[in-house]
C-alpha cells in the first residue's frame, strides 16, 4: 500500500489525543488542549534545532550555526504569536474548566526545561517537579552536566583564535552562566573587528530577547486570566513568572553595550 499524507504524519493517533475533561465539554477546553500541545511540539523542534546548532559550533561549520539561528528564532516568534490565540480565552472561560487540570501545570513542562537548560540555565530546583524515578529527571539532570549553547560559542570564539579564559573553557557545567570581565574585552574586540562573528554575537542576543518576548507575553496572558491567584499545581503563579521575565541567558552580551 502506497505512503498516505495521513498515514506519513499519524493523523488518526494525533488527532485523537485532544480529549478535553469538562462536562460538555466547555468551549475552550479544546483551545486550551491545542495550544499547549503545539508549544511542545515546538519545544521539540527547538531542541533538535539547538543540537544541531551545537554540533555547527563544534566542527566550526558557520553557515550551519546562522541557519540554525534563523530557525529558532523564525520559531520563536510563532511562540509568541500562539499568545493571541490563547488571550482569546476569558477568564470566566478558563475558570470553567481550570479544576480540570487538578494538579497539572506548565511547570512540569520536561521540554521546555530542557530548551532552558540547553540555554544556560542552571537551576537543579526544577528537578523537584519530577520523581527521581521518572525518564524526565534523569534528562534534565544529566543535561545540566553538558556543555550549554553558551559554551559551545565560546569554545569556538576559541578555535578562531580569540582569548578565551581558562575557566571559560573548563568550567564546570552544572553551575550558572556568569559575567566574565575577561570574555567581555574578547567581545569587544569582536564586535569591532569580526563581521562574521558580531552577527553571531547578534543572534544570540535576537535569541535572548525572543525568549524574553515570549515570557513576558505569556505573563501578561496569565495575569489577565487569572489575575495573581495560585497556579495549578501549586505554583506561585504571577510571582514566579514575572521574576523569570528579564532575566538574560548572556550576560556577557548586554554588558558589553554601554562600551562598544
Amino acid at each position: 500500500m502506497p505512503l498516505t499524507y495521513q498515514k506519513y504524519l499519524k493523523l488518526q493517533q494525533l488527532l485523537n489525543l485532544q480529549e478535553p475533561r469538562s462536562d460538555g465539554p466547555e468551549q475552550d477546553e479544546m483551545l486550551f488542549i491545542v495550544i499547549h500541545q503545539v508549544y511542545e511540539l515546538w519545544f521539540k523542534q527547538l531542541i533538535h534545532e539547538l543540537n544541531f546548532i551545537q554540533k555547527a559550533m563544534n566542527e566550526s561549520h558557520q553557515a550551519n550555526i546562522f541557519h540554525g539561528f534563523k530557525r529558532i528564532l523564525s520559531i520563536l516568534k510563532v511562540l509568541v504569536s500562539q499568545t493571541d490565540i490563547l488571550e482569546t480565552m476569558t477568564p470566566v472561560a478558563f475558570n470553567s474548566f481550570r479544576d480540570r487540570l487538578e494538579t497539572s501545570s506548565g511547570f512540569q513542562s520536561a521540554q521546555f526545561r530542557e530548551v532552558e537548560i540547553m540555554l544556560g540555565k542552571r537551576n537543579k530546583a526544577i528537578l523537584a517537579q519530577f520523581k527521581p524515578s521518572d525518564k524526565e529527571h534523569k534528562t534534565l539532570f544529566d543535561l545540566m552536566e553538558k556543555p550549554c549553547l553558551w559554551d559551545s560559542f565560546i569554545k569556538y570564539l576559541n578555535v578562531q583564535g580569540y582569548d578565551v579564559p581558562d575557566n571559560l573553557l573548563n568550567r564546570d557545567y552544572s553551575e550558572a552562566i556568569n559575567p566574565n570581565s575577561e570574555l567581555q574585552t574578547t567581545l569587544i574586540k569582536i564586535y569591532h573587528e569580526r563581521t562574521n562573528l558580531m552577527e553571531m554575537c547578534e543572534r544570540l542576543i535576537d535569541l535572548d530577547e525572543g525568549l524574553q518576548e515570549w515570557r513576558y507575553r505569556h505573563v501578561k496572558m496569565v495575569e489577565r486570566t487569572i489575575g495573581v491567584k495560585m497556579g495549578t499545581g501549586g505554583s506561585s503563579g504571577m510571582e514566579y513568572l514575572k521574576a523569570s521575565v528579564f532575566q538574560p541567558l548572556f550576560p556577557d552580551l548586554w554588558e558589553i553595550r554601554s562600551n562598544l
